[in-house]
């Protein structure tokens, strides 16, 4: 999971999270403020009954109708009455049916009480004081109530309205965390794209405007690529250096060795000869593997293998100019592999040079079927006689050749391995369509 959508889900999770407490504390805060406001308005209602009742040993009356008209409307779920020994002696006209069942007081017990008692619509919240009008009688029961529904369906309604504004509120916070997060993480986008402008060889170094936070990073990886190709081309021009230094000292030798057979030591001539010619051949191998292995740390690495395959076939036609041998070139130009442009021109050439020294007439450069997504395969195919199967590992030992009727040093294949591995690719044989051999060169595929 990438960092963008790791601070994504972090961010959300902990917006949902968020809105859900919020949520929960908001809905008690409003539960506990909205009964609260019940009671004293039940509490204001008691008060008003109270007043407004005249007690006489034959009932009761109210002076005038309670304020609030909820209490007027049959079942509406707000509720009075008036009670004396058990019964009945006043009700409100919203109230019918049997007298509402309120628990039994203590006779001295004045103060005002609560209770929650079915009523003829559903629970009832209540409240209750006995008061004495007569001392040498009984006391009358005041008796107050409203449905509990409408607490419940108020606290139902916050709870829905509060539960979606949350909702919209959260997936906004979440909209809003996305975009800044986006936005944040927007240098390091650049930078990867300016990364890939070197990876891909259209720039030497990472460029663009970065945040203060960013620069110093990109300030770094452009003094590491800057040394960095400092150091290979110190690393081509060290291997340059040992290969001059070796050369005139083995020249050295060879002309011994050519004066010395002058002199009638033939058999001693040969072995220095052969020596040297073994000692040439590591030394163009190693020199080569060297900067080979240099070039490959370098980044921003692109070769084009069509315009390979053209120059080492101008070159080739030429060189084989006294044989009638054809040389064909088939890759489309948008073909480039991650490697330096002088090796791949160096193992293109390897594998060319050694079909035409076998070609009878003709030889093909193409794109191995199928293509590959991440790899480009490169087939150099002949119409010679080929090769046996158990002779196409032998070949790629250095000094090595299979038919030593031909010209060559037996470095060649050989080197076309190594620099193919060396760029995370391969090499191999197999027959070719035109019935001689083929070479099959795998390398990389560029970074786009």
């Amino acid at each position: 999971m990438s960092l963008k959508r790791r601070l994504i889900v972090v961010a959300s999770i902990w917006i949902v999270a968020g809105m859900i407490v919020g949520g929960f504390l908001l809905s008690a805060i409003f539960r506990e403020l909205v009964t609260v406001q019940f009671n004293d308005e039940l509490h204001v209602h008691l008060d008003e009954l109270r007043r407004l009742a005249e007690i006489s040993p034959d009932g009761a009356i109210l002076q005038r109708d309670l304020s609030d008209p909820r209490y007027d409307v049959p079942e509406s779920g707000f509720y009075w009455e008036i009670q004396r020994n058990g019964s009945i002696i006043a009700r409100s006209k919203s109230l019918d049916g049997p007298a509402l069942d309120i628990p039994a007081d203590p006779p001295t017990n004045t103060y005002i009480h609560s209770y929650s008692i079915a009523g003829p619509t559903g629970t009832l919240m209540v409240l209750e004081q006995a008061k004495w009008i007569d001392p040498s009688g009984t006391p009358v029961r005041f008796v107050i109530g409203t449905d509990k529904r409408h607490l419940d369906d108020v606290l139902h309604s916050f709870d829905s309205m509060l539960g979606y504004t949350l909702a919209a509120f959260a997936a906004l916070m979440i909209a809003a965390s996305a975009l800044l997060i986006l936005y944040a993480m927007r240098p390091f986008d650049q930078l990867r794209t300016a990364l890939g402008t070197v990876r891909s060889g259209q720039s030497t170094e990472v460029g663009g405007t970065f945040p203060r936070e960013v620069q110093p990073l990109v300030d770094d990886l452009n003094t590491l690529l800057k040394s960095t190709a400092e150091l290979i081309g110190r690393a081509r021009i060290q291997a340059g250096n040992v290969a001059h230094g070796l050369k005139t000292p083995l020249a050295v030798l060879t002309d011994e060795a050519y004066q010395i057979k002058e002199k009638g030591l033939h058999q001693s001539a040969a072995i220095i000869l052969d020596q040297c010619r073994k000692m040439q051949t590591q030394i163009d191998y190693q020199i080569t593997r060297a900067r080979a292995v240099a070039m490959r740390s370098a980044p921003g690495m692109v070769a084009s293998v069509q315009k390979a395959a053209l120059e080492v076939t101008s070159a080739l036609s030429r060189l084989h100019k006294a044989r009638p041998i054809s040389i064909e070139t088939n890759i489309p130009p948008s073909v480039s592999v991650a490697c330096d442009a002088q090796d791949l021109n160096e193992m293109i050439a390897n594998l060319v040079d050694n079909a035409c020294k076998h070609a009878r007439k003709r030889v093909g450069i193409s794109l191995a079927q199928p293509l590959q997504q991440d790899r480009v395969t490169v087939a150099v195919e002949d119409d010679g006689a080929g090769l046996p199967p158990e002779a196409y590992e032998i070949v790629f030992n250095v000094g090595e050749r299979w038919d030593s009727q031909k010209p060559g040093s037996g470095l060649g294949m050989a080197i076309v391995r190594d620099l193919a591995r060396l760029y995370g690719g391969d090499v191999r044989l197999g027959s070719s369509t035109y019935g001689g051999l083929a070479a099959y060169l795998e390398l990389p595929k560029a970074t786009q």
